[in-house]
C-alpha cells in the first residue's frame, strides 16, 4: 500500500495506492504439448487443416490449462524448427468455439500464420457453416448484420447491437435455406465477418437460435405439439446431439506461399448428421 507492505486487516482509505504483484499463469507463457489425436484433412511445410470435434477447446483459457486443440498441435508440430514452446497460439489463424465442430487451418510457419492472418483479416477467406435451428424460416435467403458484443446482462453471452453503434464489433452474416423440418429449418451460414459467437447470436437475434444451443436459448423446446411423444422426442434429440448443431463444413483460402486456392470440405459429424435424419423421418420429409 502506497510502496510499503501492510497487514491483511488494513482498511483500505481514500487516495490509497494499492500495488499487487502477480504471478503470470503457466499456460499463458509455455504450451504443454499433450498427445491428443488430430483428424488432419490436409498438411504440408506450411501449413495443416484439421477438422475438430465437439467438445474439443481449441486453445488454452481459464478452466481449460491443457487438453486443448493448441496443445495437440503443439504435439503434432514440436520437432520442427519453426516451433516455439512460447508461442501461445502455435500457429492458430482462427478459431471455433468449443461445441461447433469443423474446420480450422494452423499455420506451421511465422510466415505463413502471417499471411493466412491478414487473409482473415480482409475478409477474402470462405467459411460456411451447416446449422439446425428452431422455427421455420421463410425466406430461402438472408442477410444479418448487426455488431456483436458481450451482454451487458450476461458476459459470456453474446448480444446484438444496430449496425453502425459504439457497441460491438460490425458483424455480417448471411444464410441460405437448404431443407426445411416443420419445426426446425436446416441452413448454410456464410460468414462475412468472424465474430466470437457470430452465427449464433445472429440467429438467436432473428428468432432462429440453433438447436441445442443452451446459452442463446436453444436447449428449449420452442416449437412444436404440446404431446408428450413429441416433447420426448425433443428431449431425444437433445442427447443425442447434445450441444449446438453448428458444424464448420467449408474452408477456403489462398495458399500462403503457393497461391493457390485451396478449398476443404467436412462431412457432417455422426451426432449432427443422425439429429437432422431423426428430424426427417418424424415430420414424415426426404431428401430432394
Amino acid at each position: 500500500m502506497d510502496d510499503r507492505p501492510v497487514k491483511s486487516n488494513y482498511k483500505v482509505r481514500p487516495g490509497d495506492v494499492v500495488t499487487l504483484m502477480l504471478d503470470r499463469p503457466h499456460y499463458d507463457t509455455t504450451i504443454e504439448p499433450e498427445d491428443i489425436p488430430l483428424d488432419i484433412v490436409y498438411e504440408d511445410d506450411e501449413l495443416m487443416v484439421i477438422n475438430k470435434p465437439a467438445g474439443l477447446v481449441v486453445h488454452p483459457g481459464c478452466g481449460n490449462f491443457n487438453g486443448t486443440l493448441v496443445n495437440a498441435v503443439a504435439w503434432h508440430l514440436r520437432g520442427l524448427s519453426t516451433y516455439d514452446p512460447n508461442d501461445p497460439q502455435v500457429g492458430l489463424v482462427h478459431r471455433i468455439d468449443k461445441d461447433t465442430s469443423g474446420l480450422l487451418v494452423i499455420a506451421k510457419t511465422p510466415e505463413a500464420k502471417t499471411e493466412l492472418g491478414a487473409q482473415f483479416f480482409n475478409k477474402s477467406t470462405h467459411r460456411s457453416y451447416t446449422a439446425l435451428v428452431w422455427g421455420n424460416i421463410q425466406e430461402d435467403r438472408g442477410r444479418i448484420e448487426g455488431n456483436i458484443g458481450r451482454d451487458p446482462k450476461d458476459r459470456l453471452r453474446m448480444a446484438v447491437f444496430p449496425p453502425g453503434s459504439e457497441t460491438g464489433k460490425s458483424a455480417v452474416t448471411h444464410y441460405r435455406v437448404i431443407e426445411r423440418l416443420g419445426y426446425v429449418t436446416l441452413i448454410e451460414c456464410i460468414l462475412e465477418t468472424g465474430r466470437t459467437h457470430q452465427i449464433r447470436a445472429h440467429m438467436k437475434h432473428i428468432g432462429h437460435p440453433l438447436f441445442g444451443d443452451e446459452r442463446y436459448g436453444g436447449s428449449e423446446i420452442l416449437r412444436g405439439e404440446r404431446t408428450g411423444s413429441y416433447r420426448q422426442f425433443v428431449i431425444n434429440g437433445f442427447k443425442l446431439c447434445p450441444r449446438q448443431a453448428l458444424h464448420a463444413r467449408t474452408l477456403g483460402f489462398v495458399h500462403p506461399k503457393t497461391g493457390r486456392q485451396m478449398d476443404f470440405n467436412s462431412e457432417l459429424p455422426a451426432d449432427l448428421a443422425s439429429l437432422i435424419d431423426k428430424w426427417r423421418k418424424y415430420m414424415g420429409c426426404h431428401e430432394a
